[in-house]
């Protein structure tokens, strides 16, 4: 056992590893009794915990009510910029049966070109419009859009302008 003048960080992990490993009728209990920990000055360990939760009552079988501790989990990694947990449990969203098309950063991965013909074709310009207020053909902008539309997981560009008319921090699931 951990003392209880132990940190919250310490009691948590020793909570969450002891509920990862014990028994699956054992392991509710242990989980729900980590979650109940004051983590407030913990966000990161809080989402660690928030996923391990999800990703046990996904594996079983309760998708639905893994959903909400992953999508939690999932947000707080963003927030803190721990991009490969917040890839983690994604992953286990998806694996839960909720459809994820793309996150509210999928915008940063677009080149500053990109980023500014994005946002033209947003405010419902042409290629050919776009090209002349940008001095590039249009067949230029078209090539632009076939790599815009890849990178941010779309395929029209009406799910274009849904996207980068969002703001700042929405999920678009």
């Amino acid at each position: 056992m951990i003392e209880e003048g132990a940190s919250p960080v310490g009691r948590v992990a020793v909570a969450c590893v002891r509920a990862i490993t014990a028994s699956d009728e054992a392991a509710e209990e242990l989980f729900a009794h980590a979650l109940r920990e004051d983590l407030v000055g913990w966000p990161f360990e809080r989402a660690r915990l928030r996923h391990a939760w999800g990703a046990w009552l996904r594996r079983q079988r309760r998708a639905t009510e893994a959903r909400a501790p992953l999508r939690a989990a999932a947000e707080a990694f963003d927030a803190l910029g721990a991009v490969p947990w917040s890839e983690r449990a994604l992953r286990e969203l998806r694996a839960s049966g909720e459809r994820i098309r793309r996150k509210h950063d999928a915008r940063d991965r677009l080149t500053a070109q990109e980023r500014q013909i994005a946002q033209l074709v947003a405010e419902g310009l042409t290629n050919r419009e776009i090209g002349q207020r940008l001095f590039v053909s249009p067949r230029t902008v078209s090539t632009h859009l076939s790599h815009i539309f890849p990178k941010l997981g779309i395929t029209t560009r009406g799910e274009l302008s849904r996207l980068m008319t969002a703001r700042e921090g929405d999920y678009i699931i």
